[in-house]
């Protein structure tokens, strides 16, 4: 039972949309060894201290975590005097991040909120002193949510939000911890960096998206009374509509109390059949309401159910909005979900964990539009999706060993659908020989990888002859697609640098962001073609895995984490950046001022 729970929560942790598992930032993220790769060692070492941003006290007992692609993820913590030490490292890039009770996490070299941390290089028996981290005090909003009676909510998961560009657009994500209310409807978040925040509270929770999933909640059986009233996700000061939200700003350290009133709406009931493309029923399936992510990212499901002997299926307490209905059979899923835990884990004795064979499994989806009114005679009709498969080939140098530890993904095209169109599906291991397979594939993908051979890097991915690598193939249900050619290459294009001001004076506080010079490329699909850097201990910066190309280049004494994504951004920054040409396999040196000086 408990590895079925296991399952379940990384089946729900599955459906959420690529951007809205991707709002951490780099330094806080830690990097994870691919299966069969074993941590490094060295005779380098990393010293600092951890000391209160605002009085300069010593923090103690703060974690201080140490990560990189050759060590993975370490962790220490201060002492008594607030310091920490690393030992035995290798050469290479580090990222460091510090957190504590109270505290806003912080990145080494990082000033302000939302800004990415400074890397730190060391070599061969380096010994660097003085890796020094300041933490600001951390803001809280507390309070309580209440129902439209006025009487305490237990139980309600609170989160506050941010408005980031992410996904294509600007949309409310997720920021910092969530809380969840007690019996007194009070709750505390926080940890938050100052800045503008949003609240919402939603009394749907993951504890309840598992019982629907295996309780049977919704399979039949007696119902009960006021079916129909319940509540959706509110926004403070007390609306269901994300673009009536207000607004909070903290400055740091502020603590703000505000009461969260729920807003009581028409839940609706959905029923229906599910049948597999043959026509019989589609027996013991998982169905879920999958939100769109429009305005926001929704971190929960809109319902879970599962369908009985007779592919009958009813989702109760839906609240008003837009959905794709899914379903699928259990069994499947589970599978899916052990293939996704594989390319987390590994074997023993440094041999990655093969992949399980995947399951040929049919999914029936629906667009729904829920209004308050109930749906019934909803009929969906299974398809197995399409089937892709190819061949990955290496250019440069020999194939890389343990290719079974590569993971293929196949990423939805369509930002506010991504959620939707990806839940489950679209996931694959490589075999040994580079062939590959990959199938319940719907709608637009673009390939990606994860866990690649170190020192590998994407170069181009071809169907019929046609480069499909960034703009992405639409797959027809039932389709069997073959010859998509898949090349990665060992060359890679590096670009290293520095910035000065006015004065012709060297600076180590800025961040460069480079992007393409054809406007094409300013996509979401596009991604790999821009990027951004903090300059490294000596004020260097370097940007490594770039395809060549024609680029531009502007160095910025700050901007948040991921605005340089924004199309509009780049329009505005362009007649300012400096253009260059990355040549195949070379190294790029740019000596760039500072934008504004």
């Amino acid at each position: 039972m408990r590895t079925r729970l296991f399952c379940a929560l990384l089946l729900l942790a599955m459906a959420l949309p690529a951007h809205a598992q991707l709002q951490i930032n780099p330094g806080d993220m830690p990097f994870m060894l691919p299966p069969g790769r074993q941590a490094k060692t060295g005779t380098g070492r990393l010293r600092g201290r951890v000391v209160a941003a605002d009085t300069g006290a010593i923090v103690r007992r703060a974690q201080v975590r140490i990560s990189g692609p050759d060590i993975g993820s370490k962790t220490a913590f201060t002492d008594a005097q607030g310091r920490y030490e690393f030992r035995e490292l290798p050469a290479g890039r580090f990222n460091v991040s510090v957190s504590k009770s109270g505290f806003v996490t912080m990145q080494y070299g990082q000033n302000r909120p939302f800004e990415p941390g400074r890397p730190i290089d060391l070599v061969d028996a380096q010994v660097m002193e003085k890796a020094d981290v300041a933490l600001p005090r951390g803001s809280a909003v507390s309070g309580r949510v209440v129902d439209e009676f006025g009487e305490p909510v237990s139980d309600a998961n609170v989160t506050a939000m941010r408005m980031q560009y992410t996904g294509g657009r600007r949309r409310l994500v997720p920021a910092g911890r969530n809380s969840t209310t007690n019996d007194l409807g009070q709750f505390r978040v926080f940890g938050l960096p100052p800045g503008e925040y949003f609240v919402s509270a939603s009394v749907r929770t993951l504890d309840s998206m598992v019982m629907d999933m295996f309780g049977g909640a919704n399979v039949g059986g007696p119902t009960g009374s006021n079916t129909n009233s319940g509540y959706a996700a509110t926004y403070y000061p007390g609306t269901p509509n994300a673009a009536e939200a207000q607004r909070l700003a903290l400055s740091v350290g502020q603590e703000m109390s505000i009461e969260l009133q729920l807003q009581p709406v028409r839940l609706a009931k959905i029923a229906g059949i599910a049948t597999n493309s043959d026509g019989t029923p589609m027996s013991g399936a998982m169905v879920m309401l999958i939100p769109t992510m429009k305005e926001a990212v929704a971190m929960m499901p809109g319902g879970t159910s599962r369908t009985d002997k007779d592919g009958k299926f009813t989702l109760s307490g839906v609240a008003p909005g837009e959905y794709s209905l899914q379903a699928q059979s259990l069994a499947a899923l589970m599978n899916a979900a052990s293939q996704a835990m594989s390319m987390i884990g590994g074997g023993e004795g440094g041999t990655a964990a093969p992949a399980p064979q995947a399951m040929e499994r049919e999914f029936a989806t629906a667009t729904v539009t829920v209004a308050g009114e109930d749906i019934t005679g909803l009929t969906i009709t299974g398809t197995r999706g399409a089937k892709a498969s190819g061949k990955l080939s290496f250019e440069g140098g020999g194939k890389p060993e343990n290719l079974a530890s590569l993971r293929l993904i196949a990423a939805s095209t369509d930002p506010d659908n991504a959620g939707a169109a990806s839940s489950a599906f679209g996931r694959s291991s490589v075999k040994e020989s580079g062939d590959f397979e990959i199938d319940g594939l719907v709608g637009g993908r673009v390939f990606r990888f994860a866990n690649l051979p170190k020192g590998w890097h994407l170069k181009s991915i071809t169907h019929d002859n046609e480069d499909i690598t960034d703009k992405g193939f639409e797959f027809k249900p039932g389709d069997d697609e073959n010859g998509f050619e898949i090349v990665m290459t060992n060359r890679t294009q590096v670009i290293t640098g520095s910035v000065t001001n006015e004065k012709n004076e060297p600076v180590k506080e800025y961040t460069v962001v480079v992007f393409p010079e054809d406007q094409s490329k300013w996509t979401v699909t596009a991604t790999r073609w821009r990027s951004a850097a903090r300059p490294d201990q000596q004020g260097q910066f370097k940007i490594a895995d770039l395809p060549p190309g024609r680029y531009l280049a502007i160095a910025l004494e700050y901007i948040p984490e991921g605005e340089w994504m924004d199309p509009e951004w780049q329009a505005r920054t362009a007649r300012k950046a400096v253009a260059f040409t990355l040549q195949e396999g070379a190294t790029q040196t740019l000596d760039l001022k500072l934008a504004g000086s």
